[in-house]
This record gives structure tokens, C-alpha cells and sequence, in this order.
């Protein structure tokens, strides 16, 4: 084999492995974004500076932990969370529960007082 041969063999394989590399590296990208879930913080802002729309609020919190969440035929992971303010002169509470990967609100419940 002649040395323009090798040369030729070894641009082709080059060229062969980076294709691999950067086709193997989109894909992980995908994959990662697709699997990442937003930060239990994050979430949590996005719903205050929803209620924050609708007057002042007293407390909040959220779990760190994410939970299975099915709602209908949809599957996913969830974080539930609470909010409080005054309404009316008294103390009322909310909890939520929101997709972990989108933040989205899936559910607001207002906490009933025994």
C-alpha cells in the first residue's frame, strides 16, 4: 500500500469517527434535555409570581422530592408544594402539584380548616 493510500484511509476514518462523534453527541444532548427536570426552586417561583398576580402572599413551600404524578392517561414526575395568604382577613392555604420537567400547574387544591 502506498503512502497516498494510507493518507486517503486515514481521512476517511477521520472523517468516519468525527461523524459518529458529533451525530453520538446530538443525540445525548436530546436525550438529556428531554430527561432533565426543572429545579424544585424554580418551579416554585413560577407559581408564586402567578399568585403574586392576584395580591399579596404570606408563605410558601415545596418538596424537593419528586413524586410519581399521574393525571389521566399522562405519567410523569411531580412536586408538590403549598402557598399561603390572607383572604378576607383570614389565613387560607393552597397546595399544588407541578410537572417536574415543565413546571407546568397541574393541580391547586384550597386546604379546608377543620
Amino acid at each position: 500500500m502506498n503512502e497516498d493510500n494510507q493518507i486517503n484511509y486515514f481521512k476517511g476514518g477521520l472523517a468516519l469517527g468525527m461523524s459518529f462523534g458529533l451525530v453520538g453527541g446530538i443525540a445525548s444532548t436530546i436525550w438529556y434535555h428531554k430527561k432533565r427536570t426543572l429545579a424544585p426552586d424554580q418551579v416554585l417561583e413560577t407559581v408564586k409570581s402567578a399568585f403574586l398576580k392576584e395580591g399579596p402572599i404570606d408563605g410558601s413551600w415545596i418538596s424537593f422530592e419528586k413524586h410519581p404524578l399521574r393525571k389521566f392517561a399522562i405519567r410523569s414526575q411531580g412536586y408538590l408544594g403549598g402557598i399561603s395568604r390572607v383572604e378576607d382577613g383570614q389565613l387560607v392555604q393552597y397546595e399544588f402539584i407541578a410537572d417536574a420537567y415543565t413546571g407546568t400547574v397541574i393541580d391547586v387544591t384550597r386546604v379546608k380548616e377543620n
